[in-house]
């Protein structure tokens, strides 16, 4: 019922295929070449020789940090949960991929509980809910709007990741 992608991204020494197919081991290819796409994963496996039977070293060393994260993504959208927890699982994605994947994610999670805990404002502000942690106390719950103006940790950690373009649209 739940599946849960952690900051540090692991995975399991094998294939590719084995490691997706460790969230659903009925899963056909289809299933591992939606998952992938919806991860942004697809466009390395299909550079590689291999491609989906490409070797996992364990631990997934023999790729980058970005890429083990949206491997793992990819690992829990083949179980297709009713929970998606994604502990900082965007961390090592840059912008436009954090961006593509969150858009793709949206149809999968419209029926299911999505929990995000992020430190970036853009992989969160379009939540529904949001909780400010600051020291291990809540200090703001809200949508990103109603946290811009009343949350000054919000609004502190919105001022130290968007432009001030961007912050003056977030307020208008």
């Amino acid at each position: 019922m739940v599946g849960f992608v952690p900051q540090k991204a692991f995975l399991f020494g094998g294939t590719i295929a084995s490691n997706l197919c460790h969230g659903n081991k009925k899963a056909t290819e289809q299933d591992m070449i939606e998952a992938a796409e919806i991860s942004q994963s697809l466009d390395f496996i299909e550079q590689l020789p291999e491609k989906f039977d490409a070797p996992v070293s364990q631990g997934g060393r023999n790729f980058s940090g970005g890429q083990r994260q949206r491997l793992s993504i990819a690992r829990m959208l083949m179980k297709r949960p009713d929970i998606y927890v994604f502990d900082d699982s965007f961390s090592a994605l840059d912008f436009k991929t954090d961006a593509a994947l969150r858009a793709a994610l949206k149809p999968i999670t419209r029926d299911a509980i999505v929990i995000n805990i992020a430190q970036r404002i853009g992989t969160i502000k379009d939540a529904d809910q949001i909780l400010v942690v600051d020291e291990g106390k809540i200090v703001g719950c809200g949508t990103h709007k109603e946290l811009l103006q009343h949350c000054e940790t919000y609004l502190d950690i919105a001022k130290s990741q968007l432009s001030e373009e961007e912050l003056a649209n977030e307020l208008a």
